[in-house]
């Protein structure tokens, strides 16, 4: 079987990289922008720092803003009728996943017509045609949208979301840079964060690992669990370096999947738009001790790429033990709660579980499973 890599065309990254972007739409000839972001960036006028480079460089856009933390095929569709009147031929996404999960559905239908029923993109869609040219600039050190293969709808009518993984969706351009980031609040710089140990975590041990991902993901965790704490605080360094983990590890998990971490999240997200990373950073533990009897010695590099010290003379109970306890400690220390008691509600566990046995990253999990294992995971964080 053949491994199979992709990757953005281009990338940027560093402080000051949005200023690439201009050249960049000049010399792929692009005409006008559609500029996906959401009405908390644009408040805040980071939206501006990117269109304001489009605006000395006399570049024509035109902006999109009706984007949901957790977009929704509503967000889409009125998206795409939008796109179609602006004139545009190219977007750009400004913000965390949720603008670039949009733009990337957009971008998908515009290029593929037969596909406009925002459901028919679910799982891996059989589409033709690369989507609108995207140019992504992450807001958040966590989903690594700008250099995946994958993007999340919310399906509000059944309380579900639809994981779309489509190698035509890929930002052709990625631009990543630091100072997009400095205005995240403290909360929401730990919740990307620890998204982004769980992107490099799970596809770290997903069953279609190999080398080249073990590569990246071992460096991201490496560098996010140095460096998420620094973030939080808001330091120049922290933000640097975090920017860069959460981009490796999307280097690696966008190509070999993820696991049922991220399939007992999205549920929480569409039902009760609990923060995507927050779900993630609560689950990670307890999935992790689930899993472990099928992850060989894996543990151990985690807990040495996390700062664990002598792990080469530890059993391997000891091993994962202590990657399971560095995950506790950085999860605990950015604040993020340690269980689902203020989130779940007891008669919803079993469409919880069903939603995450159904859920697009299930079957990448190293351990194999069921609704009432899935169940009883859900059970024990409560």
């Amino acid at each position: 079987m053949a491994n199979r890599i992709v990757l953005n065309e281009t990338s940027y990254h560093g402080a000051g990289a949005i200023k690439e972007i201009a050249a960049e739409a000049k010399a792929r000839g692009f005409k006008k922008a559609f500029v996906c972001s959401d009405p908390d960036l644009i408040k805040f006028n980071v939206t501006k720092k990117v269109t304001d480079v489009l605006d000395e460089a006399g570049l024509v856009y035109e902006i999109y803003s009706n984007i949901k933390a957790n977009p929704t095929i509503e967000n889409v569709q009125t998206g795409v009728a939008a796109f179609k009147a602006s004139g545009a031929d190219y977007l750009i996404a400004i913000g965390g996943g949720s603008s670039m999960d949009t733009a990337k559905a957009i971008g998908i239908i515009i290029a593929n017509p037969e596909f406009e029923d925002v459901r028919s993109l679910e799982g891996v869609a059989p589409t033709k045609n690369k989507c609108v040219p995207i140019i992504a600039v992450p807001t958040t050190a966590g989903t690594a949208a700008e250099v995946t293969i994958n993007y999340v709808i919310t399906d509000a009518e059944k309380n579900r979301k639809m994981v779309c993984v489509d190698v035509h969706d890929i930002p052709v351009v990625a631009v990543v840079d630091p100072e997009m980031m400095a205005s995240m609040p403290k909360g929401l710089t730990a919740a990307t964060g620890m998204d982004a140990l769980t992107h490099a975590i799970e596809g770290y041990i997903t069953k279609g690992a190999w080398e080249m991902t073990d590569m990246f993901h071992l460096k991201a965790i490496e560098i996010i669990s140095k460096y998420l704490r620094d973030a939080v605080n808001n330091t120049p360094e922290g933000r640097t370096q975090m920017a860069l983990g959460q981009y490796i590890a999307g280097m690696g998990f966008s190509n070999v999947g993820l696991g049922i971490v991220h399939s007992m999240a999205h549920p929480l997200g569409a039902l009760y738009d609990t923060p995507h990373g927050v779900a993630n950073a609560i689950i990670l533990p307890t999935v992790m001790e689930y899993n472990a009897p099928a992850t060989g010695d894996k543990y151990k590099y985690i807990a040495q790429a996390m700062g664990v010290e002598k792990t080469e003379t530890m059993s391997q109970e000891e091993y994962r033990k202590a990657a399971i306890d560095a995950v506790k400690k950085l999860s605990e220390d950015v604040g993020i709660p340690a269980d689902l008691k203020a989130i779940v509600k007891p008669e919803d566990v079993q469409f919880l579980a069903e939603s995450a046995f159904a859920d697009a990253c299930r079957p990448g999990n190293p351990r194999d499973t069921s609704v009432e294992e899935i169940k009883a995971l859900y059970e024990s964080l409560m």
